[in-house]
């Protein structure tokens, strides 16, 4: 595995960086071991320092960190500067929340001869922590913020294609001032990842990314009896409905699938449109499409931005070709496109059968797939037709009938007249195919710590 910085608005490489040495992965461990023997008792109010002082040098450094950002997965400036706050604001919920959340659960026992019952909540210890490269600053401090702030400390393998977000994340923590070893970026191969999962100090796994690595490291973490979550993306339906405010809605359905270039675990996938409505947001959403800009990911007038990488944009070329081999309508938007980067012009795939694959794939890339439905109730039973779970939405001018036909979606996350959205005190995860286990507010904190009953019972109780 090759870690490597490459420009993907020029295809440049930039810089390689060498993989970690086995030494080197046993001395992070022994580190990553020892730091949690005291990172484990020490204060809320200490951790709470570190958290916002992370939040605080991210804010007083937005541009140098946002740009880091562009340059390895190319996305638009402005979208890595609003990356970059999200992740600055994690760190400060945990800054301000985690003691709340974790403060001792008094239980209410059945009779006074059960004692005096409570759940107390304890850090498990080093925790590894598996992210991609479509949000590197953020996916890390969605879990290495709620850890930390519980007790725990974190090893992190991040995605080959951002080195440089990773060791940025590593140098913001030790700036902060959390304790050596606390929080480590390491550069592993794939069978060094599987050795430090192995190993009897590793107490759990956070694993954001593909299907097949999820199912791969599951696995592993199974066999292993370490707990684990995973973030394994998702084709998230966007339903409009016939009452919908058409103009606002196509508004938030071209963003729902472009932002990120289209890169979003919850984006837009699978728009589902009632069949009143459906010629007119067709021919909407396409004109919506048309005045998206390519270009420079650093110029503020660039609104799509290329792919993260050359393979990316080929592969899903050739998923689009084999939807229409299957049957399925594709038209490309002419959009003006630069000669060089790995940019992917839009595609719309319409008239998308039972059978066809892509119906039960992810498009990680600008490509929607738009469907005509007679009602509300085909709506829902197309939502739900698909492997994935993790998000999705529902438009309607009836916010009452919006949260009935969400409650009916089988999905981690629906929003009502919204695209899904990440956000620092919203709960994130799924079901199904999508994964398992929640990341982000009191949930996240939760996943891995030891719910320890305490309880306190007369030596004279009766058996």
């Amino acid at each position: 595995m090759a870690y490597a910085t490459t420009n993907p608005f020029t295809n440049e490489q930039i810089k390689v960086f060498p993989n970690a040495t086995d030494a080197e992965i046993d001395t992070a461990l022994d580190s990553a071991h020892n730091a949690f023997l005291s990172w484990r008792t020490t204060s809320f109010a200490e951790r709470a320092k570190v958290m916002q002082k992370a939040a605080d040098i991210l804010r007083a450094n937005i541009d140098e960190y946002s740009k880091l950002l562009t340059l390895e997965m190319g996305k638009v400036f402005g979208e890595s500067k609003a990356e970059t706050e999200l992740s600055a604001a994690i760190f400060e919920y945990y800054a301000k929340n985690a003691e709340k959340l974790l403060v001792p659960e008094e239980l209410p026992v059945a009779n006074k001869d059960e004692g005096r019952a409570k759940v107390i909540h304890q850090p498990l210890g080093v925790l590894l922590a598996v992210e991609p490269w479509n949000f590197p600053f953020y996916q890390v401090a969605r879990i290495i913020a709620p850890q930390l702030s519980a007790g725990n400390t974190v090893v992190l393998k991040h995605a080959s294609n951002v080195p440089q977000c990773a060791a940025a994340m590593d140098k913001l923590m030790i700036e902060a001032g959390l304790p050596k070893g606390a929080f480590q970026n390491l550069y592993p191969t794939h069978d060094q990842v599987s050795r430090i999962l192995g190993d009897h100090r590793v107490r759990g796994l956070a694993l954001t990314g593909s299907e097949g690595a999820g199912a791969r490291l599951a696995a592993e973490a199974g066999k292993a009896l370490k707990k684990c979550t995973m973030e394994l993306g998702g084709a998230d339906a966007f339903i409009v409905l016939e009452d919908a405010d058409l103009e606002k809605t196509v508004k938030w359905a071209v963003f729902g699938r472009h932002w990120n270039a289209g890169q979003v675990c919850v984006s837009s996938k699978r728009m589902i449109v009632v069949d009143a409505v459906y010629d007119q947001f067709l021919k909407q959403y396409r004109e919506g499409v048309a005045k998206l800009k390519m270009g420079d990911p650093m110029d503020p007038a660039t609104t799509l931005a290329p792919l993260s990488s050359q393979k990316a944009a080929d592969d899903l070329k050739k998923q689009v070709e084999g939807a229409v081999a299957a049957g399925a309508k594709a038209e490309e938007i002419p959009l003006e496109m630069p000669n060089a980067g790995a940019f992917f012009r839009p595609v719309i795939l319409t008239d998308v059968k039972d059978g066809n694959p892509a119906m039960r794939e992810e498009f990680f890339g600008p490509v929607s797939m738009i469907f005509r439905v007679k009602d509300e109730a085909e709506a829902i039973r197309m939502a739900n037709d698909s492997p994935y779970g993790l998000g999705g939405s529902v438009f309607t001018k009836d916010e009452a009938r919006g949260v009935r036909v969400a409650e009916q979606i089988e999905t981690g996350m629906v929003f009502v007249n919204h695209p899904t959205m990440v956000k620092a005190d919203l709960p994130f995860g799924g079901v199904l195919r999508s994964g398992f286990g929640r990341e982000l507010i009191g949930l996240g904190i939760k996943e891995f710590v030891n719910h320890k009953l305490v309880d306190v019972v007369d030596i004279d109780a009766p058996f």
